[in-house]
């Protein structure tokens, strides 16, 4: 962009107190009566801490070919939902506003965690948006059955090797119970493929001079199948019934039948609200391996065409509605009203003072057992986060094959998979603009 488009995209910012009006995406829909009437009441308060500033929701999501048809009709709110995997896309084809220079319209934004700004970062480190939730995979497991097989609920495993020696003796207590479960259809399989092989140190795709190409062909990706093989086939210790998708694991943590899987915090609450259970049964550790977890969250960013006046509003709102700390404690009770888990260890996005800010309210609300949770904040504070592979879902239904087959066939060639699956990936990859 050049110099004068610059000024005329800013707009003139000597009076900060000029009417500026900003559409925001992410109002909740009719559906969620609750939180569109609490989100809906704070467009109204922040209106009347800021009267030059006028919001105008919008029920759009991070889904990104919505937002590419709303890019190419010159319709895309100010201010736009995005997931972690959109942000570098939109950069590299000037589809954001550089933000840099208004970040510190917000002063607690300087608290925001480094490794998640950095998915909104360029390799210059200018800033094109903020996080507002965020997730890491870890290993979600049950406490009881850890208790009756003789295992500390206090400590579940940190290395794969400790994973299978565990499951077997979940597994050994018998009555259909299953010491560890994985996916392997309609996309899971692939994405905890993915999981597991960052786990371990290794990546699912590389770049180099914009091109994309598959890397899960690889010692790392080749000792993760080995191990579900050996699991499922030489321990006995994953059960016959394969071929699970994303319920099927958390009906059969639920029901008491399976003791581990790889899983995200909020699976524990969507676990105890569907089978009216307690969280006193469920834990959750780090993600065994510990050189890499899989992450994932949300975000906004803000359209090229945003005048100066329009960011800092717009930062201004994303830091009243999502990424105040001093408003943790309404959120908080909030939560605890609607029946909602509070003292969960994620979302969290924050250091420093605001850090602790967060934490104190959470403390102070919380209604499930926070010491169940212990060994992921342990643990994964020092594990490095990795976002999704590009064309993600479609790199997944190729892995799904790789998955479903190491688990329903004892005699598949874990190699041969690995290097059909490559060539399948290569493709998919290819069409990744740079």
């Amino acid at each position: 962009m050049h110099i004068v488009e610059e000024i005329q995209r800013r707009g003139d910012s000597s009076n900060a107190n000029a009417p500026v009006t900003i559409t925001v995406g992410g109002e909740p829909d009719t559906t969620d009566p609750v939180n569109r009437a609490n989100y809906l009441a704070d467009i109204t308060a922040f209106e009347k801490l800021h009267p030059n500033i006028t919001v105008t929701p919008d029920t759009s999501t991070a889904d990104p070919v919505a937002r590419q048809a709303k890019i190419s009709g010159g319709t895309l709110e100010n201010v736009f939902p995005v997931y972690f995997t959109d942000p570098a896309q939109l950069i590299a084809h000037h589809q954001g506003a550089d933000i840099s220079s208004d970040m510190s319209t917000v002063p607690a934004f300087k608290d925001l965690d480094p490794n998640l700004m950095k998915i909104f970062q360029d390799s210059n480190g200018k800033t094109f948006g903020v996080p507002i939730t965020n997730y890491t995979l870890g290993l979600v497991y049950n406490r009881a059955l850890f208790t009756q097989a003789g295992l500390d609920p206090n400590s579940p495993p940190t290395t794969w090797a400790d994973v299978a020696s565990d499951a077997k003796k979940i597994a050994a207590l018998g009555k259909g119970i299953v010491g560890y479960g994985d996916y392997s259809a309609a996309g899971t399989g692939g994405w905890h493929f993915t999981a597991e092989i960052y786990s371990l140190g290794g990546s699912m795709a590389t770049q180099s001079n914009g091109k994309w190409t598959a890397s899960f062909n690889s010692d790392q990706g080749k000792q993760v199948l080995q191990q579900l093989h050996d699991m499922r086939w030489t321990d006995n210790s994953m059960g016959t019934k394969q071929l699970l998708q994303y319920a099927d694991l958390l009906t059969d943590m639920g029901s008491g039948k399976l003791g581990m899987y790889v899983g995200a915090y909020d699976n524990i609450p969507s676990i105890v609200n569907q089978f009216k259970t307690d969280f006193t049964k469920f834990g959750l550790g780090a993600m065994p391996g510990g050189q890499g977890a899989l992450a994932g969250g949300n975000g906004f960013m803000f359209n090229a065409t945003d005048s100066q006046a329009q960011i800092k509003a717009g930062l201004l709102w994303l830091n009243y509605e999502y990424d105040d700390p001093s408003r943790q404690a309404l959120a908080d009770q909030r939560a605890v009203a609607a029946k909602n888990a509070v003292g969960l260890p994620q979302p969290n996005l924050w250091t420093g003072a605001s850090a602790a800010t967060v934490a104190a309210a959470n403390t102070q609300y919380a209604n499930v057992p926070a010491q169940n949770f212990a060994p992921f904040v342990t643990g994964q504070g020092s594990i490095p986060i990795v976002l999704e592979p590009p064309n993600a879902q479609q790199i997944y239904a190729v892995l799904d094959t790789v998955m479903a087959k190491v688990l329903t066939d004892q005699n598949a060639n874990i190699s041969q998979l690995l290097s059909t699956a490559e060539t399948q990936v290569n493709s998919i990859l290819a069409t990744v603009a740079s």
